[in-house]
């Protein structure tokens, strides 16, 4: 919950201060342009850029005004047109949060599911499967990933058994742990995946040297955790105002420089920042709409918080 206090801290002060949220300097358009939407490479599925993790931010809010916050959050997501939300049953009761938020809503065929097997041997795999499928309330997941590379092997071929049998749409694996690169690298290249999950953000960019030209040259869809570096970047920005050549990728608060950031880069197709704010959900999927940085201003939100 750290993150969230920061961020909605710095927002709150900084509309106060005319700071966060760059009134004037994007184009009106970019609130409306169509939404920034990337195929998954194995299917040619389009799925809208900027999605929803929760992590940390929805496993202890199953009941009353916690949980209600948790489903607006949801039908923020969906109603601004994005559909991808990433859950695990590591995440305390996340699953059942994101299970009952969709039946009450009646939104389950708008959200594209993923989730994760996340524990050792086979036997203990298939069931995180069937607890996701029944905390999730639904038959037949989007997308399931072996966590942290976790007995990767054995979990590999249960999920490809799984997808044959029409239970999963789309199988990969996970890492969120810089010195677990390599294995990552040797999992890909050795096994066909769907997708990948990695952590990628403005001042965490190790997977761009193999992890994400590799996926691009092996047609992997890449979902990125993090981009926020959980509290991190919300810090090193905190009082500074926004920068005007922010206005010319059409981003109008520190949390669309930071995930446009990361979906400027051709390899990705998701990201995937928690919240538990409705508001945040919206901010955040204003990412996904106009222009993105090019190569300059990349270099330049580099230097930004190289120097901070």
């Amino acid at each position: 919950m750290a993150r969230e206090i920061t961020r909605g801290a710095f927002l709150k002060g900084a509309a106060a201060a005319g700071l966060g949220l760059a009134a004037g300097l994007a184009p009106a358009v970019a609130q409306t342009a169509p939404l920034i939407k990337r195929r998954i490479p194995k299917s040619g599925e389009e799925i809208v850029a900027v999605g929803l993790g929760t992590a940390q931010t929805f496993g202890d809010a199953v009941e009353g005004e916690g949980f209600e916050a948790r489903k607006a959050v949801i039908r923020a997501l969906i109603a601004g047109g994005g559909s991808v939300i990433d859950t695990a049953p590591t995440y305390r009761r996340a699953e059942e949060v994101v299970g009952r938020a969709l039946a009450e809503l009646q939104m389950r065929d708008k959200a594209f599911l993923s989730t994760k097997i996340s524990t050792t041997g086979e036997a203990a795999g298939i069931a995180h499967h069937r607890e996701s499928v029944a905390n999730l309330r639904s038959e037949r997941i989007d997308l399931e990933h072996v966590h942290n590379l976790r007995d990767t092997e054995t979990h590999l071929r249960t999920l490809r058994r799984l997808k044959d049998a029409g239970r999963i749409r789309y199988i990969g694996v996970t890492t969120s742990f810089d010195p677990a690169h390599e294995r990552m690298v040797e999992t890909m290249t050795r096994h066909e995946l769907d997708w990948i999950q990695v952590n990628y953000a403005l001042d965490s960019r190790n997977v761009e040297n193999r992890i994400l030209p590799l996926a691009r040259d092996k047609g992997i869809a890449v979902m990125i955790n993090v981009p926020f570096g959980r509290d991190r970047l919300f810090s090193k920005v905190r009082g500074k105002p926004l920068p005007e050549w922010a206005a010319e990728f059409d981003a109008t608060t520190w949390a669309q420089i930071f995930l446009k950031f990361v979906v400027a880069h051709p390899a990705v197709t998701v990201v995937i920042p928690g919240t538990n704010r409705a508001a945040h959900m919206a901010d955040n999927l204003g990412a996904a709409r106009g222009r993105l940085p090019d190569s300059g201003h990349i270099r330049r939100m580099i230097g930004l918080i190289e120097s901070v």
